[in-house]
């Protein structure tokens, strides 16, 4: 049984933006067949305030013959210094239950997150993305600028935006060179005039600050956080779009479920969700107005720790753990 680090994760690509969009179109094409599954999340408290800890377990099969639980704990208000969250990925194969090994998975999540926001980009876009607007600048947005850059290199313009511009140019400062230019604006208001096409959405806001003015023909909403976007800003959208509708349109905190569960929102004015852009080729009209509701799936978190353990295995990576039992201890 192979224990990864963060560190090593790295190292192992399992940050890479390319690797990381094949991962999730596979997996997405295992889902529409039946060989990927995701069942409901569970959780337990912690004494943390609003702390919890979530179990989310999935199978995946093909080249990734892996099942597994991503175990996240949560801790908004912890102040000792560490992660609000912290992640961790246990794997066993999928055809004969065998451990596989132990990941430290908060940037696997950041970078599958990206991954699923590109597949929205090439896929969802009602025109060629050209001019992208992202607000925030924590773990998600530097996932997701690495992403933009890695996928779509030939963008006229990056527009940033963070409600405190320290973090916004600290982050900025460790991209590297990027292949566009990229403007910083001080103000939500600015930033939100630029002749944008593509808006994501990374921060933490728990209260919606998206009014539906926001919106112009042929413009691309992604969310990423969990409250940014106000219902009246998803009504006014022509094309609603999600990775995925299921039961956690019950309990998550997403704009769109609470709305749903507000009774604001019916499931039928769902367009589309992965499977219909990937498998069944769904696409925009030029001029709508396309709000995507990124959940977050655990299913690609299964999927992309699946191929890193199995580079650490090949590569002499990680730390083995041994279980100590042979298998005629089975007998």
């Amino acid at each position: 049984m192979q224990i990864v680090n963060r560190q090593q994760v790295a190292e192992l690509g399992g940050n890479d933006p390319i690797k990381a969009l094949q991962d999730v179109e596979d997996t997405v094409r295992l889902l529409r067949n039946g060989e990927a599954v995701m069942p409901a999340e569970t959780h337990v408290d912690l004494d943390t305030p609003l702390g919890k800890v979530y179990a989310l377990p999935a199978r995946v099969g093909g080249r990734f013959n892996a099942t597994g639980v991503k175990w996240t704990a949560h801790r908004p208000r912890a102040a000792d210094g560490y992660p609000q969250a912290m992640a961790t990925t246990l794997l066993n194969r999928a055809d004969n239950g065998l451990p596989v090994g132990l990941v430290e998975s908060g940037s696997l999540t950041a970078t599958r997150t990206a991954a699923v926001s590109a597949l929205a980009l090439k896929l969802a876009a009602p025109l060629r993305p050209s001019r992208v607007l992202l607000l925030g600048a924590g773990v998600q947005a530097r996932a997701h600028l690495d992403m933009l850059a890695a996928h779509f290199p030939d963008l006229e313009m990056v527009y940033c935006w963070n409600k405190t511009p320290e973090p916004l140019a600290d982050m900025l400062s460790h991209s590297g060179d990027l292949p566009w230019p990229v403007t910083q604006f001080e103000t939500l208001s600015d930033a939100l005039r630029q002749h944008w096409d593509v808006l994501i959405t990374c921060t933490s806001a728990s209260e919606p600050f998206l009014r539906p003015g926001i919106w112009r023909a042929g413009t691309l909403v992604l969310q990423i956080g969990y409250h940014e976007v106000a219902f009246e800003t998803i009504a006014a959208a022509d094309k609603v779009v999600v990775d995925l509708w299921g039961d956690f349109k019950l309990t998550s905190a997403k704009s769109l479920f609470q709305m749903y569960r507000a009774g604001l929102f019916d499931e039928q004015n769902v367009a589309a969700d992965l499977t219909n852009l990937l498998v069944d080729g769904w696409r925009p009209s030029a001029t709508d107005r396309v709000y995507f509701s990124s959940f977050g799936l655990n299913v690609f978190d299964i999927a992309l720790a699946a191929r890193v353990l199995q580079a650490a295995v090949d590569q002499g990576q990680g730390s083995n753990l041994p279980f100590g039992w042979e298998a005629a201890d089975a007998d």
